[in-house]
């Protein structure tokens, strides 16, 4: 009896150790030659986008999952590169956790190209691939890189910046705008004083919004106010493809023996954002002025009937009145209109 008491707890034994030696066999890392990145698959290689097809799914990702050597939660990235970059640029888009595929309508893939800084209406060889890591301690391993040619289109896209400059009033609160949808966005606002307060939506309401995260970072929907460094006529421009702010003195003004500062002072004009052009209302007495940048000669326009040339003439007023001004940098034309 007492043979068959020990036998049983030999087999006991060694089954025991037989079932550690195979729980660590699962739970021992691959080295990095033996690990496997996933397999990328697409739906198609050549893609032309346009508005038309905006809201159409236009590419497919599909992927096989990596292995490290034992089961753990993969986080996948796919990412985005100009081809032959080697990924020192990319976009990426985060895979959701436990999906194999990820689906990206014309407009969805348009963006992404654009943050790349491709030209728009012509063929970019564009390269993805899948990045998988299970820590920040385990270096990740990267799919094989599957080749796309893709036309993108120009799509311009606004943020907006409702501050305490314009009493917080939404609805018409200054825009930032990217020309091509790069994530990118410009515009000039003029803050009133240093400090001013405000925040970035990107849409005309508070559903949500960017706040500031410190060293010229901002984060959506955290973050207290943004605070603007200095007064005056600022260009902002808001990177969302790092999430940063930085700032630019920009302004425009009218100076001269026609204007309230005479030669030794501008008068500042406003940047309207959404024509992108500059525009004051201005007392001007019989005299002549010129518009000027940043508050220094470097930087001048002179002309007349209308139209400007850098260091051109000066711009006659032959009747003291009320002036609607508008200035139009980009076009380099000016109007005056008595009022």
């Amino acid at each position: 009896m007492k043979t068959l008491t020990y036998l049983w707890l030999l087999i006991g034994i060694v089954f025991t150790l037989q079932s550690c030696d195979k729980d660590e066999t699962k739970t021992v890392l691959l080295d990095e030659q033996s690990r496997t990145s996933a397999v990328l698959a697409v739906s198609s290689s050549t893609i032309v986008l346009s508005k038309e097809v905006a809201e159409q799914t236009m590419l497919q990702i599909r992927l096989s999952p990596a292995s490290f050597g034992y089961q753990a939660a993969i986080s996948n990235t796919l990412q985005f590169a100009v081809k032959g970059s080697n990924f020192a640029e990319v976009k990426e888009v985060i895979i959701p956790n436990g999906q194999d595929s990820l689906d990206f309508t014309g407009d969805n893939l348009n963006t992404q190209v654009l943050a790349l800084n491709v030209p728009t209406g012509e063929p970019t060889a564009i390269e993805v691939r899948i990045k998988s890591s299970i820590s920040g301690s385990i270096a990740p391993v990267y799919s094989t890189p599957v080749s796309l040619e893709i036309t993108p289109y120009a799509a311009v896209s606004y943020l907006y910046v409702p501050g305490a400059y314009q009493n917080w009033v939404i609805e018409v609160a200054e825009s930032l705008i990217s020309p091509t949808s790069n994530s990118i966005y410009t515009g000039i606002i003029y803050f009133p004083e240093a400090d001013s307060e405000f925040k970035i939506t990107p849409l005309r309401d508070w559903a949500q919004s960017f706040g500031d995260a410190g060293d010229n970072k901002i984060i959506l929907n955290e973050g207290g106010n943004i605070k603007a460094p200095r007064a005056g006529n600022l260009e902002l421009t808001v990177n969302t493809n790092n999430n940063t702010i930085a700032y630019a003195d920009h302004s425009w003004g009218v100076i001269g023996d026609a204007t309230p500062g005479g030669w030794g002072a501008d008068t500042d004009m406003r940047y309207d954002n959404a024509n992108q052009v500059w525009k004051v209302t201005v007392d001007f007495v019989v005299g002549n002025f010129k518009f000027r940048k940043n508050h220094d000669w470097g930087t001048n326009l002179g002309g007349a009937n209308g139209t400007l040339s850098a260091g051109g003439a000066d711009i006659a007023v032959s009747q003291a009145g009320t002036y609607d001004i508008i200035l139009d940098v980009t076009n380099n034309t000016y109007t005056l209109v008595k009022k």
